[in-house]
């Protein structure tokens, strides 16, 4: 059993997968001599050395399409975004190239890359350091995507996406960094595909991802709900959260993310088809609004739901079983 943070869980992981697989490399800028920005690659440069831990230019779509080339030959490069708001630059290399070579070549060709970096808001990044990707990503065929919700999970995943053979990006909530769980490595079991259910509860399920597991829990501490942690956005588990509605009859999902193109858009929409026969309420989302991240702290608190304001809206769901309002327009 060991405490970690959750970027030491990072840096464990992709220790533990550089020990295992020669072929395993990490790229990115002040990955090596710097440790990471979040410190989330401390110790590896001086561990694997420069050749499999290396430092890049500020060059994402150079080094990202290297990394491409290097994974099409056999590798299996790490590389992080270090925020991933950056990755705009590069989206071509990872949405046109890596994401559509096993296609394009007839699977000739993998590309078992791994694209990893922080995002999210919380810390007062402002709007171009802050911004919720997943949208970016979602419709592509081909690409795997990711969030880790606490140190175990940050650990899992990085490790199934580093083994999987297709491209994988893992998202790490920067406001989760510092948080400390006491785990054991060798038991944690994370797999790509695969939602965790956290909390069992008979009135409402609760589908959270990332940074909003945490509100999510501490807000079914005054409900009965079933709190759901996605853990992988695309393939979702939709199974999972097919047999907690079923149960329950509502589905309220808190995101970090925009309303527009949010994650909770296709899941809501797939459980209304699947299962209109035992929905007793409209599908409820908790979302950020659509505006860019504000700089100044009482507004970017507004992006986010705190705990109190989920309550406030499945409250309102139960009572009335329909949706209120937008959370944020009654939020103070």
């Amino acid at each position: 059993m060991a405490r970690m943070r959750m970027r030491q869980a990072i840096v464990k992981a992709m220790a533990d997968e550089l020990a295992a697989d020669p072929d395993v490399i990490v790229m990115g800028e002040d990955v090596g001599a710097a440790g990471g920005v979040f410190k989330t690659s401390e110790g590896l440069l001086a561990q694997f050395g420069p050749r499999r831990v290396r430092d890049t230019p500020i060059a994402e779509m150079g080094f990202l399409g290297a990394a491409v080339g290097a994974a099409m030959t056999g590798l299996r490069p790490i590389v992080e975004i270090m925020f991933m708001d950056f990755l705009g630059v590069a989206l071509d290399q990872l949405v046109t190239q890596a994401a559509k070579m096993r296609f394009l070549s007839a699977g000739q060709y993998s590309v078992p890359l791994v694209v990893r970096g922080s995002a999210g808001s919380g810390l007062g990044y402002a709007a171009q350091h802050s911004q919720a990707v997943e949208p970016w990503l979602l419709s592509t065929a081909g690409l795997k995507v990711a969030v880790a919700s606490s140190p175990s999970t940050a650990y899992g995943l990085l490790r199934a996406a580093v083994r999987d053979p297709d491209p994988v990006v893992v998202i790490e909530p920067r406001s989760l960094y510092p948080t400390w769980e006491d785990f054991d490595p060798e038991r944690v079991d994370v797999r790509l595909g695969r939602a965790r259910t956290l909390r069992a509860g008979d009135d409402v399920t609760v589908v959270a991802a990332g940074a909003t597991v945490a509100v999510a829990l501490e807000a079914a501490e005054h409900c009965s709900a079933e709190v759901i942690d996605l853990l992988t956005l695309s393939p979702m588990d939709l199974d999972t959260v097919r047999q907690s509605v079923g149960r329950t009859g509502r589905l309220v999902t808190v995101e970090a993310g925009p309303r527009a193109g949010g994650w909770g858009a296709g899941l809501a929409a797939e459980i209304a088809a699947g299962c209109f026969g035992t929905l007793r309420a409209p599908v409820l989302r908790l979302t950020a609004p659509d505006v860019p991240v504000p700089y100044a702290e009482p507004l970017e608190r507004l992006m986010t739901p705190a705990a109190a304001d989920v309550v406030a809206q499945i409250e309102a769901l139960l009572r009335t079983d329909s949706l209120p309002g937008l959370w944020w327009k009654d939020a103070r």
